[in-house]
């Protein structure tokens, strides 16, 4: 379980957030460009500092205001960012075990991606899909309590799109890791969400559930 109550003040307004993420479920953020989406994402990985609340995964707090503040690589947690963020000079095995855990468990990622015979490429040498694929597995390794996906899937064509969000789905059954999904696309957030969490301006204003449907 992640329950994130945070305030963090931005230029253009006060974000206020407060939602709870279950351990098997997938939440969605939605809304405009600029409504605070990313830097909900950013704080609960640690790469920003919210300026109030808390925020706690599996019990452990990894962030209370003036007491608490985890280190990024402390707090177990898998960020797929929208451009992938891949190392560049590295071959996509190399990628996919900076920070593993286990090799075995690196292998069967990349075997269940089907991306294992990409191991010896560089990510230069493989598609967009391919390299999402990669960042997924290169986020996986690491074995998170807990996953963030920032648009992942903003820059692939409509048939690469709907393998992903197929592949992303069969992944969550298998592992079973609470994510936080972040997209401009309300079809896709039908598609993958448990909960849609519709944002403006750093505000909740209302949330869609497959059981509120």
């Amino acid at each position: 379980m992640l329950t994130v109550t945070i305030e963090k003040t931005l230029s253009h307004f006060d974000l206020a957030i407060d939602f709870k993420v279950a351990k098997e479920e997938i939440v969605v953020l939605f809304g405009p460009s600029g409504s605070g989406k990313t830097t909900i994402l950013n704080s609960i990985a640690g790469l920003t500092k919210a300026t109030d609340g808390v925020i706690k995964l599996n019990n452990r707090v990894l962030f209370e205001v003036k007491k608490i503040n985890v280190p990024i690589q402390q707090r177990k947690i898998g960020y797929l960012f929208q451009d992938y963020a891949l190392f560049p000079h590295l071959t996509v095995w190399k990628n996919i075990a900076y920070g593993m855990k286990s090799e075995d468990f690196a292998i069967k990622l990349m075997n269940e991606l089907g991306i294992g015979h990409l191991k010896d490429q560089y990510p230069n040498e493989v598609s967009g899909g391919e390299k999402q694929r990669v960042a997924i597995a290169r986020a996986l390794a690491t074995e998170p309590d807990l996953l963030l996906l920032d648009e992942p899937f903003s820059a692939l064509d409509d048939a690469t799109r709907d393998r992903s969000h197929d592949e992303l789905l069969r992944l969550h059954k298998l592992w079973k890791i609470p994510i936080i999904l972040v997209t401009h696309s309300h079809s896709e957030a039908l598609k993958l969400g448990a909960r849609i969490l519709y944002l403006e301006e750093g505000k909740l204003q209302s949330q869609q559930g497959k059981e509120m449907s």
